[in-house]
């Protein structure tokens, strides 16, 4: 398979329309615009729909309409966008409905500034919207991996019913990186449930969210709970980086991981045993890979481009037994190697 040079927000687009997207709706906001501008131009090729609504609010539920088809369909948005998505979000969660959303986030809280950030974690992660919600979320930190967790990511929302988000940031949306497209036929998910039109040959298929009835809601607001939980239990994902030997670990995802790859190598090179956990899904959070080190590693160094979102989901993962620490830069500051290799052994000076 040869290797394409393409930016970021360009190769989710593709890797989308490899994946069986034909359906794109959404609404312009840097840094992601290249995403809708890219499906725009695309999918009249492959025979699919690209239609730039009004708004954020018309976007989302118009990929409740495609979803509630059966089709793969996606949106993306960008931090305040994926704040005028959360209703819908919501009401996509609430009917069982697969999608996928990208948010390429930008400097907040506010309209904040274009430049990279970390801080719309707990947006994805704890849900944005109302009601007992959760998405699949992935956060990759290359622009392969982008392209990779495109696909696996439509595969879980069709799974499980449920929409599925990729949380990517400015740099990975913005910078070049040679890629591969697998070559791989979309899987097929029974879509029985979907309103294709019955023409008198099946029952009425309704998709919704709305239950009036108390006990009609909280029984499926349980069932909901238990798709949640099986995929805790079995969808996890991460990376452990030079953790064999390690007497400390680095927790980072996305950019920051990628920038804490060099921060480790400098480390190594003085004498340091430090490696990197790092989540690649955020929900649901790979509690088990960090269980793992527990009476293994002195200190834990949650690096983030926030102000500490991702270090309470650390700290519960490893039931506050391991004493955790956090750096970060916010506002669309990206934090250097060097700087992190600072912070990481003034920690080691002030534990000796």
């Amino acid at each position: 398979m040869q290797k394409v040079l393409m930016k970021g927000c360009e190769a989710i687009g593709e890797a989308a329309i490899k994946s069986g997207c034909k359906y794109f709706f959404g609404y312009p906001i840097t840094p992601q615009n290249e995403i809708p501008e890219y499906m725009s131009r695309r999918l009249p090729q492959v025979g699919g729909v690209y239609l730039q609504s009004e708004s954020e609010v018309a976007a989302i539920n118009m990929i409740f309409g495609g979803a509630g088809a059966g089709i793969r369909v996606m949106t993306s948005s960008s931090s305040p966008g994926i704040s005028l998505y959360s209703e819908g979000l919501s009401y996509l969660a609430g009917a069982g409905l697969p999608c996928l959303i990208i948010n390429v986030m930008r400097g907040g809280p506010g309209l904040g500034g274009i430049q990279p950030s970390q801080s719309d974690y707990f947006q994805a992660t704890k849900g944005g919207g109302h009601g007992d919600y959760r998405l699949i979320v992935f956060a990759p930190s290359t622009v392969q991996e982008a392209v990779d967790l495109v696909s696996k990511a439509f595969d879980l929302a069709d799974k499980y019913r449920n929409p599925a988000m990729i949380l990517a940031d400015g740099i990975i949306g913005q910078m070049m990186e040679p890629v591969i497209f697998p070559e791989t036929k979309p899987k097929e998910y029974d879509k029985s449930w979907a309103t294709t039109g019955r023409q008198g040959k099946r029952p009425q298929n309704i998709v919704k969210s709305l239950l009036l009835n108390p006990e009609e809601l909280e029984k499926w607001n349980w069932e909901l709970k238990r798709k949640y939980d099986t995929i805790r239990e079995t969808e996890q994902m991460a990376e452990e980086y030079m953790l064999d030997d390690a007497d400390y670990m680095i927790a980072a995802y996305g950019t920051t991981a990628r920038i804490c790859r060099t921060s480790i190598q400098q480390l190594r090179d003085e004498g340091y045993k430090v490696g990197m956990l790092r989540p690649i899904t955020l929900f649901p959070f790979p509690d088990k890979f960090f269980a793992r080190y527990m009476g293994k590693i002195k200190f834990i160094f949650d690096v983030e481009m926030s102000t500490g979102q991702m270090i309470e989901d650390v700290k519960l993962s490893t039931l506050c037994r391991i004493p955790v620490h956090f750096h970060g830069r916010t506002g669309g500051m990206v934090p250097s190697p060097e700087e992190i290799a600072e912070k990481f052994k003034e920690l080691v000076a002030k534990e000796k």
